[in-house]
């Protein structure tokens, strides 16, 4: 249900924006997220958003990334900026249909994209 796209090869400094495409007509209720992982480590959260409600972010990425939705084509983004190359990983975003405070935890989530590969070079 959920199909991410966007990743790629950036420079540091330079900016990528990554898609999560859902298909049901209730993607408005849902809270999206997007967590990352490297090869060896656990799944990071990395930012969370619910409909009418202000994303929350990881501190690694406060202040560089920005999650917004687009309800009329079923798609939430996250524009990342002044990438690092210690954002380097696999970006997942994940979907569940009810806010939940534990929004930075992976087990929260019920629906979940595929990666999409982010390379950050310095």
């Amino acid at each position: 249900q959920l199909q991410a796209s966007g990743g790629g090869w950036v420079q540091a400094g330079g900016s990528l924006r990554l898609s999560c495409a859902a298909s049901g007509a209730t993607f408005y209720i849902y809270q999206m997220a997007w967590f990352r992982q490297t090869p060896g480590k656990e799944r990071e959260f990395v930012a969370a958003g619910g409909s009418g409600r202000s994303p929350r972010y990881a501190d690694s990425v406060k202040g560089r990334f920005i999650l917004y939705r687009d309800n009329g084509k079923n798609t939430a983004y996250l524009q990342m900026n002044s990438l690092k190359p210690e954002d380097t990983a696999n970006y997942y975003c994940a979907a569940r249909r009810v806010w939940t405070v534990a929004y930075d935890k992976d087990g929260s989530y019920d629906y979940w994209g595929q990666g999409t590969l982010v390379t950050v070079s310095s």
